[in-house]
């Protein structure tokens, strides 16, 4: 019986073994993973570090872009206002020019009309003397 004994705990003892034996497997396959795992977050920490860098560039570019829109928007401002003052000179010019014309029209009118009763005078004046 003693043997019998001795058997059933050497077998206990051996599956208890090979037990042991999977839970440590079982233990480092986890402990695999979890430093593949910080590998993974160390991998990532380091991308989101880049991306709150390219982020913050762009910030920068953006506020840049804003400044040169200002600026342009100012120009285009400044030009609208010299192309108004310049505008409001040309049509002035325009007119006095149309004016001129008009009176220098009526003037022309004026001459024709003494030339043709000048001409009508010249051969009343003609025809007499013959």
């Amino acid at each position: 019986m003693e043997d019998k004994v001795l058997d059933l705990m050497s077998k206990m003892y051996a599956e208890m073994q090979q037990g042991f034996s999977e839970v440590r497997q079982d233990i480092n396959g986890v402990k695999q993973d979890i430093t593949g795992l910080k590998e993974d977050v160390t991998g990532l920490k380091q991308d989101v570090a880049g991306l709150k860098e390219d982020v913050a560039g762009l910030k920068e570019d953006v506020t840049g872009l804003k400044e040169d829109v200002t600026g342009l928007k100012r120009d285009i401002i400044r030009l609208e206002n010299k192309i108004d003052d310049k505008l409001g000179g040309l049509f002035d010019g325009y007119t006095q020019h149309e004016e001129r014309l008009g009176r220098m029209d009526r003037k022309l009118d004026i001459l024709v009309d003494n030339y043709e009763r000048q001409d009508v005078k010249i051969e009343v004046i003609h025809s007499r003397a013959k």
